[in-house]
């Protein structure tokens, strides 16, 4: 007997993304992969809540089963990317196995994270299967008042 994954909410998930498209503002200008959360990059997406405290943002990404060597995290250009892979049984032990709900294979997720982000500083470390970065900010100079002389 062949074991097949079965995800319930797949197709309610792409039906959702068409429409979320379909009715996106067109406005000329073309958005990018990290500012389009319905871009396919993974077999499966974590969920990731972030919240901003007044001297760092943090981020909390569940990816229970994932050996920490196997995530990648990069900062680049304002844009904060995390991939990796969750293994699961091998196709040998997945036959004896009636249901599979549980994904696996690769992930993947771009940020883009604002101007006060000091990417130099950012700190990751896993506890419980939650992935947790802190992002710290950076104090940007005032903006000064320049007089044009005439």
């Amino acid at each position: 007997m062949t074991t097949m994954s079965y995800d319930p909410w797949v197709r309610l998930n792409q039906l959702r993304g068409e429409l979320d498209r379909l009715f996106e503002p067109t406005t000329g200008t073309s958005r990018s992969a990290a500012d389009n959360p319905h871009v396919v990059t993974g077999d499966w997406v974590p969920a990731v809540d972030i919240k901003e405290e007044a001297d760092h943002f943090a981020l909390f990404a569940d990816v229970p089963g994932t050996d920490p060597k196997q995530i990648e995290i990069t900062m680049e250009k304002g844009v904060l990317t995390i991939k990796g892979v969750r293994n699961g049984p091998a196709q040998e032990a997945r036959q004896s196995y009636k249901r599979t709900e549980r994904p696996r294979g690769t992930f993947y997720r771009r940020f883009n994270l604002p101007d006060t982000a000091d990417p130099d500083k950012i700190t990751a470390r896993t506890a419980n299967g939650v992935l947790e970065l802190v992002i710290p900010k950076r104090t940007l100079g005032q903006a000064r008042k320049i007089q044009v002389e005439s």
